[in-house]
């Protein structure tokens, strides 16, 4: 992990930073969540537009990230193998958005139940799990994604992971990357 900079300024700069990777990714993965129950939805007739709720739940997601990374115990491995720290990562940010989803649900339930017992009754009546499900495996799969290339970046560096992406393989091979 980053050290973090002092003033304010440089503070937000490096929490910008940090977010904006995090952001598009699950931005993106969300979207296309969103698209594929669209057109499933649509071959039944059912038309809906959740592009919106895609793009605050990616958002929502990558904040949680960026709050996990605060934590101490995030890097936990740092003189194993990746798949360590991959797996513990994955497990953690899990964890959190699990965390996070059951409050903003929650919530929801309790401003129109009024009690706490109340909204947790109505969020396990209510809730199309089925769809909880699907849609916290995909996050799952998603987050071991993120982790993954997150931690290779961490190891190789950015610089060394942008060449071998976006630089001429030629030049690439000369410098000892391949």
């Amino acid at each position: 992990m980053n050290t973090i900079p002092e003033s304010k300024g440089e503070r937000l700069g490096h929490e910008i930073r940090e977010f904006i990777p995090a952001a598009l990714f699950f931005v993106v993965a969300f979207q296309l969540l969103a698209l594929t129950q669209s057109l499933i939805l649509h071959e039944h007739g059912i038309r809906i537009s959740s592009f919106v709720a895609a793009a605050v739940g990616g958002l929502i997601v990558a904040k949680v990230i960026l709050i996990a990374d605060h934590f101490p115990f995030i890097n936990r491995f740092p003189a194993k193998p990746l798949a360590y720290n991959v797996a513990w990562r994955t497990a953690v940010y899990f964890a959190a958005t699990i965390v996070a989803r059951y409050i903003e649900q929650l919530v929801h339930f309790w401003r129109q139940s009024g009690s706490f017992a109340a909204a947790n009754q109505s969020m396990a009546t209510e809730l199309n799990w089925a769809h909880l499900l699907c849609v916290h495996l995909w996050l799952l799969v998603f987050l071991l994604i993120y982790c993954a290339a997150t931690e290779l970046v961490r190891r190789l560096g950015a610089g060394w992971v942008y060449d071998l992406y976006f630089k001429d393989r030629h030049r690439s091979l000369h410098a000892g990357i391949e």
